[in-house]
């Protein structure tokens, strides 16, 4: 009897494995109209029974990336492949949106001074330099007043990866209504009823094997029209 229970099983672990084998190759043989992107998987929330390796996940190539208006060429985009081969989470347009409301909040709190808040945002080059003018205009008894009125376009126009570290840079046209005032609350620069247009280059950069997945401001420069 135990024999022919063995046998029994032995069969049926062998119609298991053949079930198994013909589900696999239907899935995994056979396109069904919908092919997801790579950034669809990446950003795609894992469940217990379906765990994606993002390192073997395909990334987009450069013209993928060039498509989507977020670089200003090929150049750029291939860097970015770069970038998302050492670091499968990252996302340029998403990374683009983050870069905008970094560069409001940025640029509100050096107006107002408030270099610390954003210390860990920025480089050490940059903290000193933005620290250094917000002394400076104290000393002097003058304030600054910001208005970021719009970002009219954000682009990527340089990346790399340098090392472990992924730099980005990023071109930023914007309107804004800058004034600086004195101690007797007099317009010294600027004018609060002019909106102009400015256009900076941002550089930032991020460790990819950090735990930290705050990216900062390495550099800035101004671009005259």
């Amino acid at each position: 009897m135990d024999g022919n229970f063995q046998f029994l099983d032995l069969i049926f672990l062998a119609l298991v494995a053949g079930f198994l084998v013909y589900r696999l190759r239907n899935v995994l043989g056979r396109r069904d109209g919908y092919e997801q992107k790579p950034d669809e998987i990446v950003n795609r929330k894992p469940s217990e029974d379906n765990v994606v390796d993002l390192t073997k996940v395909r990334q987009p190539d450069a013209a993928d990336i060039v498509e989507t208006g977020t670089v200003s060429n090929r150049s750029v985009a291939a860097g970015l492949v770069q970038i998302q081969t050492a670091d499968p989470s990252f996302d340029p347009e998403a990374f683009l949106g983050g870069a905008k409301a970094a560069f409001e909040m940025i640029v509100g709190a050096f107006a107002e001074g408030r270099v610390e808040d954003i210390k860990p945002y920025l480089g050490s080059e940059v903290y000193a330099n933005f620290a250094a003018a917000v002394r400076e205009r104290e000393e002097a008894g003058e304030k600054a007043e910001t208005q970021v009125v719009s970002i009219r376009k954000g682009t990527i126009v340089d990346a790399a990866m340098k090392g472990r570290d992924a730099v980005v840079s990023v071109e930023f046209v914007t309107e804004q209504v800058n004034v600086v005032r004195d101690a007797e609350d007099r317009v010294v620069d600027g004018d609060p009823n002019t909106v102009v247009v400015l256009t900076d280059v941002w550089t930032f950069s991020r460790d990819v094997r950090a735990a930290d997945p705050n990216w900062k401001l390495m550099v800035t420069r101004s671009v005259e029209p």
